[in-house]
């Protein structure tokens, strides 16, 4: 079966990852200031290509494990869509995304 793993609130899960070695992407969609559940989150990589597709949680949260490099960050829901460019070294990248 095909899907978008369950996402944790930012922060949550992260023990045991070694941020010294992995590259997380994380953070909240939001719309005008409150959080945006089940909305789909997509990382593209520096040349637009999709790589990955996750569903945010009950309180707007997203996580992708990547790797260090240029990102972009597209939130897409029925409320709008919204994106974000990301710079992303080793260790915990945040960013919030907030739909228009």
């Amino acid at each position: 079966m095909c899907g978008a793993p369950a996402q944790k609130a930012n922060g949550a899960g992260l023990e045991g990852v070694d941020l010294k070695t992995q590259t997380v992407i994380q953070g909240v969609v939001e719309s005008d200031g409150a959080p945006v559940p089940a909305a789909y989150v997509r990382l593209l990589d520096a040349s637009g290509e999709f790589t990955a597709e996750v569903v945010t949680s009950a309180t707007g949260d997203y996580r992708f494990f990547a790797a260090p490099g240029s990102w972009t960050v597209r939130a897409l829901s029925s409320i709008g869509r919204g994106e974000a460019a990301v710079v992303a070294e080793r260790g915990l990248t945040e960013t919030a995304i907030s739909l228009t």
